[in-house]
């Protein structure tokens, strides 16, 4: 089976090592995996904000970068969900919304592709740790995947998963939400944390690097023992202390 890696701009920016672990996971699994070099931002901070011409020039090239491959997978549900929003944002070019559909058809989120897709819930991980997880707004609201990474993360072993109060809500981020209104995402995210120190959880997982940025910021502003990592750094962890 072959993959397309869509590593986004924040994999590619500030978590390499995130990229690189589901790169190593998904071979292992049996998979080919090729990086499109033309890929670029897939749009969705410009979308989100109301420039649709700006997201369009975007979505072009991310089309084009993708339209070979077989399937695309990508390490963050939010991202995932805006190749899903290309068949609207061309909704009135009609040369476009077939590619684009074409497009959002393929496009899973990492975990989610290899439960539904792989078929596979066991990955042979080994993480021993009281972990909990914090669930991203666009992979549950849009993408509608609820169960994909907790079917993934039952079956690590050594790792206890602990429940997260009012683990739906959001964590403040919403990419320029942070910035335009950064008195209410503050407030927002130390919900979170409060919430995530009450689980007593030593380590926080998720599966978008939006919100690992974000809660890790707040949680090492305020100085707190709790490390935060990607779902897929958990996943590629094969031997006991080592990731």
């Amino acid at each position: 089976m072959k993959i397309s890696l869509f590593i986004t701009c924040l994999a590619e920016m500030f978590y390499q090592n995130v990229a690189k672990d589901v790169v190593e996971v998904l071979e292992r699994l049996g998979c080919d995996v090729d990086f499109p070099k033309g890929q670029i931002c897939c749009g969705q901070p410009a979308y989100n904000s109301g420039y649709r011409k700006d997201a369009q020039k975007a979505a072009k090239q991310m089309i084009k970068s993708f339209e070979h491959s077989e399937f695309i997978v990508t390490p963050s549900g939010s991202c995932a969900a805006m190749f899903k929003e290309y068949p609207e944002l061309f909704k009135e070019d009609p040369e476009w919304l077939e590619r684009a559909e074409a497009i959002a058809d393929k496009t899973y989120e990492f975990t989610q592709f290899i439960v539904n897709v792989l078929k596979v819930e066991d990955v042979g991980a080994v993480y021993p740790a009281q972990a909990t997880y914090h669930t991203s707004c666009h992979m549950i609201r849009l993408l509608k995947e609820t169960e994909a990474p907790f079917k993934l993360l039952k079956n690590v072993q050594g790792l206890e998963l602990l429940p997260l109060e009012n683990s739906y809500d959001c964590c403040g981020f919403g990419g320029t939400f942070a910035v335009k209104m950064a008195s209410i995402s503050e407030q927002m995210v130390d919900e979170k944390v409060r919430h995530v120190e009450e689980s007593t959880a030593t380590l926080l997982i998720a599966a978008d690097n939006g919100c690992l940025m974000n809660i890790k910021g707040r949680i090492d502003r305020k100085g707190k023992p709790i490390e935060v990592k990607h779902i897929a750094q958990i996943l590629n962890t094969r031997v006991e202390g080592r990731n």
